[in-house]
Formats: structure tokens, C-alpha cells, sequence
């Protein structure tokens, strides 16, 4: 199946959101410019690290060039556009500063499900060719500093906005409780 790349240059609208109840919430990030939308799945750990990784990324640019403009916007707290689609499931994450545009860009890749025979007969180059026709599908997102900082604060947003940890073990409740480990299996 030929690889399809999707391509926001500029990004109009680029979030987190999730579908379900907490504790069974599955994780999308969705990418809008004019009528072109597009839905990834993807899981709570790399909603975690691509919003940490972009943090350190914007403190790292105020750091080295303070005249840097990245305006603080607010919290976009509307919901996911509708239909959610999901065109893959993210694998493989690619964080950028493109500083001829100073811009930020982000290629999320789709997870590669092969056979050891299958990826042990792809050269490396091969799997990083931005023009190959084959391969996993692709989502690259340009978007400015200022809308890579709103996109930090939704996405630490929604994944506070889980279960609450339990005090004692820091795992997540359930609604019912759960069986904490650290009062020897009791229910909290």
C-alpha cells in the first residue's frame, strides 16, 4: 500500500483530546488547516513526552534568542472536530526546529507492523526518506512557537484531567477504588 504523508504547513489547529471515560480514554491528536482534517491515535505516555519534549524545546529557544517572540495564547478547550477518524496509530515521533522559518514541526509516523525478516531487509535510510513511496503513513504538523505553547498546556490539561492518583501509591483510582500495594493489598 503506498504511503500517504499529510502535510499541515502552516497548521491551523493542533490538539489533544480524548475519547471515552477516564480510565479507558483513548488518546487523539488531531490537525486542522481550512477544510483538511486529520485524527492519530496515539497513547497517554506519548501525549506525556511530546508535550515534555516540546517544553524543554520552547525553553531551549527562549534561552538562546530571548528577542524570540512566542506569544502566550490561551488554553483551546473545544472538543475534538468531529468525525474522529483515526488515520494510524502513532509509532515513531520526530520533534524539529526548522530555525530558517522558526517554526516548529512534528512528524508523527505510523506504526510499522512487520516481520524481523521484513525490517531487517530496510536500509536505515530507507525507513527516514521523506520521499519514499512506501513505508509508514505520515502526519507532519509546522506550526509557530506560540501554537506549540498551547499545545503544551492542552496536552498537560487532558492528562491531568484522568483519574486522580491514589495518595498512597500514585497508581490511579478507579471509581470503586483499587488495590493499593503500599496497604498490603487493601482496597482505598
Amino acid at each position: 500500500m503506498p504511503r500517504i504523508i499529510n502535510t499541515f504547513d502552516p497548521v491551523e489547529r493542533f490538539v489533544v483530546g480524548t475519547v471515552g471515560e477516564p480510565g479507558d480514554r483513548s488518546f487523539f491528536l488531531q490537525a486542522r488547516t481550512g477544510p483538511r482534517l486529520a485524527s492519530v491515535l496515539l497513547e497517554k505516555t506519548q501525549v506525556i513526552a511530546i508535550a515534555e519534549r516540546l517544553e524543554i524545546l520552547l525553553r531551549g529557544l527562549r534561552r538562546l534568542d530571548p528577542g524570540l517572540s512566542i506569544e502566550r495564547s490561551e488554553i483551546d478547550d473545544q472538543p475534538l472536530e468531529t468525525p474522529i477518524v483515526e488515520e494510524f496509530r502513532v509509532g515513531v515521533v520526530s520533534l524539529s526546529w526548522l530555525s530558517d522559518r522558526e517554526m516548529v514541526s512534528i512528524e508523527l509516523q505510523g506504526v510499522v507492523e512487520s516481520s524481523a525478516e521484513d525490517l531487517a531487509s530496510i536500509e536505515i535510510e530507507e525507513i527516514f526518506n521523506d520521499d519514499a513511496t512506501e513505508g509508514p503513513d505520515v502526519l507532519r504538523v509546522i506550526m509557530t512557537p506560540s501554537q506549540t505553547d498551547a499545545f503544551v498546556k492542552r496536552a498537560n490539561a487532558v492528562v491531568n484531567a484522568g483519574r486522580p492518583p491514589c495518595p498512597f501509591c500514585g497508581l490511579a483510582l478507579d471509581p470503586t477504588g483499587h488495590v493499593c500495594p503500599r496497604a498490603n493489598g487493601y482496597r482505598r
